[in-house]
């Protein structure tokens, strides 16, 4: 179920600068205060997370609130940028449309296995290996998410994803179990930990390589490029961007991350985007 909330009142949120450093290379701590980003300009192509980035992460993927005017801002963004902006997400692009319908841009769904191109034409990622790495541990995945468990098993198809926010107590234990079932299921896979969920993607796909892809492309080409995300899957995004002259915005708090500048809400991205966004 997709539900609207008014988009007025997250695009008066205040930017905290106080939570939000100035840029250095390599790693920076939580410790170390990063800046607000500067406003977007109508010469950098967006590359936007969806979930804990666009929307609030919910108790279930498909729980997810979408704001009122959050898809038109989208039309708008793109439109400034003559197309320039892709969705980079872990969730499939068909979800991804009903999300935010009517806008229908350019997007990487499955963290990359799925990509449309802002021309409309779809490309997808086969491969075999991750495919028979994958059917191998989801058996295991669907009998340890049993109904009184607590845990949900986001099956993508191209992905595998073991949600545990009802039960934050066992994170140490599921992500050994997890990692345990990687090392079994071979090199095809590798698994990402994120906030509350681990997910077994194919080893050769990532974020990174979905941006890197897009800026080969019309309209993203001599573009700059900017990032938004909030977990550990949006890193190798944020390192394809720095590589490329941009700059990557993390969302919330982190450990380590390789991003520029911070924004601390969902809320305070929404209000950051409609700077450039509303007409």
């Amino acid at each position: 179920m997709v539900e609207e909330s008014r988009i007025d009142q997250v695009l008066s949120a205040h930017l905290t600068p106080g939570k939000c450093a100035t840029h250095k290379d390599g790693f920076l701590t939580l410790e170390e205060s990063r800046p607000c980003p500067p406003e977007l300009d109508l010469q950098s192509a967006l590359f936007l997370d969806v979930d804990g980035t666009l929307l609030e992460i919910a108790p279930r993927p498909e729980l997810v609130r979408v704001s009122h005017g959050l898809p038109a801002l989208l039309t708008s963004l793109s439109e400034q940028r003559q197309g320039a902006l892709a969705l980079i997400s872990g969730r499939p692009l068909a979800e991804l449309d009903r999300l935010f319908h009517p806008w229908h841009g350019a997007a990487a769904g499955l963290h990359g296995i799925e990509r449309r191109s802002a021309n409309g034409m779809l490309d997808r990622i086969l491969d075999s290996a991750s495919a028979t790495a994958l059917d191998q541990i989801r058996p295991q995945l669907a009998a340890l998410a049993r109904d009184d468990s607590g845990l949900t098993v986001e099956d993508k198809g191209g992905t595998l994803a073991l949600h545990y926010r009802a039960v934050p107590d066992r994170e140490q234990e599921l992500r050994a179990y997890a990692e345990a079932l990687q090392r079994q299921a071979g090199a095809a896979i590798r698994l990402i930990a994120g906030k509350m969920v681990v997910e077994f993607q194919p080893f050769g796909v990532n974020k990174g390589l979905a941006i890197g892809a897009f800026m080969a492309e019309p309209p993203f080409i001599g573009c700059r490029p900017v990032f938004v995300g909030d977990d550990t899957t949006d890193e190798d995004g944020f390192r394809e961007i720095r590589k490329r002259g941009g700059f990557a915005v993390r969302v919330g708090s982190a450990s380590e991350t390789e991003a520029d500048y911070a924004l601390p809400s969902v809320a305070a991205v929404l209000a950051w985007l409609a700077k450039s966004g509303l007409p």
